[in-house]
């Protein structure tokens, strides 16, 4: 594989002296270039580095995803053109031509509906105690709804979305309906939760902790301070991981170094990351 996507260095420029031509995992591959002639060579390539060990590209599942190009040349693979989209599912999550986590939301509260709907005997049961089915609830519904959700990009709608989603169940695991009615925050009492908004928080601190305990020239460790090339469109910037972990660093007063080396020590981690949503919670307060 390395021989068939790097001899060209078509890949996006990924360090000073590295580029990243592509993407793997079990039998999933995402190539990347920077353009249709250097993707077309690309993927001619891997077609036949796979075909001389016998294995087979399927070019119905086979997509391709532009980002800020003109360009409408197609991608094809022994002459068949490969099927652009806006938007495909990898590994789990969807990526669309905006990078941003709407559509990957949006799939996933769909996703923890249909788990939630399927275990509805749980719910309406009368031998099992709230305790239990809270816990079946955290580990079966809300494993489902926040898959991938320390990359998300989040927003204030994003994570209304998601809290509507979990307070419409849990009031109905408690059997509260109209004209009852109790506040949020004594639902999660109740329930022993926490706002989704420091759930997410916690999941994307506890994985960044992880990912900074990596090599230095570990892809995932890297891609944390990976800046990318081109210019952005004109108008306010939008909301980025990378912007969501510059606040969360104001908030605990510590910069990048400080945290490359406390990540080192797990004990420190947690407690740093505990007292970060100490903080926020005291703030929505």
């Amino acid at each position: 594989m390395k021989t068939s996507t790097s001899e060209g260095k078509h890949g996006i420029q990924w360090t000073s002296r590295m580029r990243l031509d592509d993407l793997d995992f079990a039998d999933d591959l995402a190539l990347l270039s920077q353009t249709q002639q250097q993707m077309q060579v690309k993927t001619t390539s891997v077609t036949a580095a796979s075909a001389a060990i016998g294995l087979n590209i399927h070019k119905g599942k086979s997509k391709v995803l532009r980002y800020n190009t003109a360009c409408t040349n197609p991608i094809t693979i022994d002459g068949k053109h490969l099927e652009d989209v806006k938007t495909f599912t990898y590994l789990g999550s969807i990526i669309d031509e905006h990078r941003g986590s709407d559509r990957d939301v949006k799939a996933r509260i769909g996703k923890a509906r249909a788990t939630y709907l399927q275990l509805r005997n749980i719910w309406n049961s009368k031998q099992l105690s709230l305790n239990t089915k809270v816990r079946s609830f955290n580990t079966d519904v809300k494993t489902v709804l926040l898959y991938g959700a320390e990359a998300w990009r989040t927003t204030k709608a994003i994570i209304q979305k998601i809290q509507v989603f979990i307070n419409s169940c849990l009031r109905k695991i408690l059997e509260i309906r109209w004209p009852d009615a109790i506040s949020n925050n004594v639902l999660w009492e109740r329930t022993n939760q926490i706002p989704v908004e420091e759930e997410i928080m916690k999941k994307r601190w506890k994985w960044i902790g992880h990912t900074l305990r990596r090599a230095p020239n570990c892809v995932t460790r890297q891609a944390l301070t990976w800046n990318s090339q081109g210019q952005r469109r004109r108008g306010r910037p939008k909301n980025t991981l990378r912007r969501e972990m510059e606040i969360d660093m104001r908030k605990m007063n510590k910069n990048w170094m400080e945290l490359e080396k406390k990540a080192l020590n797990r004990v420190g981690w947690r407690m740093l990351v505990g007292g970060l949503c100490y903080i926020v919670s005291n703030r929505r307060k």
